[in-house]
């Protein structure tokens, strides 16, 4: 700017210090239509055919009215008690959500403040950081560790013990290591520091994981809120859905800082009809688990250094420039995301697993790039 014209610069209201000096968390917005999508780790194959019918047969009528939300807890408490590891919880235990981002804002909003601490892991999901800085929360991380990205479960456990933080926060499995907390450690946490609200991110346990619900008693667990969405295996991203599973009160707090209509109406319907048909999500899931150890395969008879933990993704670290790699993957249509800015992961791809077709299209395409010379 020049100093001279400085003064013809409109003056404007400055916002909170501590949104001023945080960094916004940056997600893909534009041109990923039409290529195939391994750097977000989203559903690869679209929803059910039932939520596309569900949709196409919305009324105009019901557009211009606000949305209605009951039975949606419902269908996520049936949903939850008809899986392979069934649970059972109440409707004041469930919160809706504008997709699981908005679940995590809420809490910190309802839960952080000035000073208070949030303790994690690093690397792990990009935006727990920004969440708890705008409230003005200290922020305290600890690496994964060694080659494998094991979690360090006793430093956690140390500093919870000696400072009491209001808020912990566990991806599991974590993203974008993969790495699996099990369900008893986690169950330890809680009961060493119970003014501590430990947020279990669950987006992917569908997908090699170990979800808590099947048990937790949030009665008796009152400081556990376990986080699900209908993004990552009922292929709903684009409509925002997910829900917060605890304590009631604990849950009837978060909800307090929400919009009273934050879940659109196409979100809400498409919801149901996901929920209806478990069975094609079970078969994505299928796919996804066998496109995974199709995948390992190569990697290893190739010998190309790779990690594999849960989740529907992996990281592998091309022998050639990372970014060079990704964008000729990019120019052949497949998108993957490289991990250069993430701790412990500078030189690696971050790479969704979808169908073993796929996958197959994937890796031909590495080879190729990788191969040469």
């Amino acid at each position: 700017m020049d100093p001279a014209n400085s003064s013809l610069q409109p003056n404007w209201p400055s916002p909170r210090k501590e949104v001023d000096e945080m960094k916004a968390y940056n997600a893909p917005l534009e041109g990923r239509r039409n290529l195939l999508r391994l750097d977000f780790n989203e559903n690869t194959i679209g929803p059910s055919p039932l939520v596309v019918k569900a949709l196409r047969n919305i009324p105009s009528s019901h557009i211009s009215i606000y949305p209605e939300y009951n039975g949606l807890k419902e269908a996520i408490i049936k949903n939850l008690e008809c899986s392979k590891e069934p649970c059972f919880v109440t409707q004041s235990q469930v919160g809706l959500f504008n997709g699981v981002d908005a679940a995590i804002h809420a809490i910190c909003q309802a839960y952080g403040d000035k000073e208070e601490t949030l303790l994690t892991t690093t690397p792990t999901f990009g935006y727990y950081e920004p969440c708890a800085l705008m409230q003005g929360m200290k922020i305290i991380t600890y690496p994964y560790e060694s080659d494998q990205f094991n979690f360090p479960f006793q430093k956690i456990k140390a500093k919870l013990v000696e400072i009491r933080p209001k808020l912990l926060f566990i991806c599991n499995p974590n993203n974008p290591t993969g790495t699996i907390l099990s369900s008893n450690k986690i169950l330890e946490l809680a009961s060493l520091s119970p003014n501590t609200l430990i947020v279990v991110d669950e987006l992917y346990a569908a997908f090699l994981g170990d979800t808590l619900l099947s048990k937790i008693d949030f009665k008796t667990t009152s400081n556990i809120v376990v986080l699900r969405s209908l993004s990552k295996t009922a292929g709903l991203a684009g409509l925002r859905i997910g829900y917060a599973l605890g304590y009631s009160e604990v849950v009837n707090r978060i909800s307090r800082v929400t919009g009273p209509y934050d879940v659109n109406s196409f979100a809400v319907i498409a919801a149901l009809a996901a929920l209806s048909d478990q069975p094609y999500v079970d078969n994505y899931i299928n796919e996804v688990l066998i496109a995974r150890r199709w995948i390992k395969e190569q990697l290893v008879n190739a010998g190309s250094r790779h990690h594999l933990g849960g989740g529907n993704y992996l990281l592998i670290w091309p022998r050639r420039d990372v970014q060079e790699i990704e964008n000729c993957l990019k120019s052949e249509g497949i998108l993957v995301r490289s991990m250069t800015n993430k701790p412990l992961l500078t030189g690696s791809l971050r790479v969704s697993i979808g169908t073993k077709e796929q996958m197959q299209f994937f890796w031909k395409i590495f080879l190729k790039y990788e191969q040469r010379s």
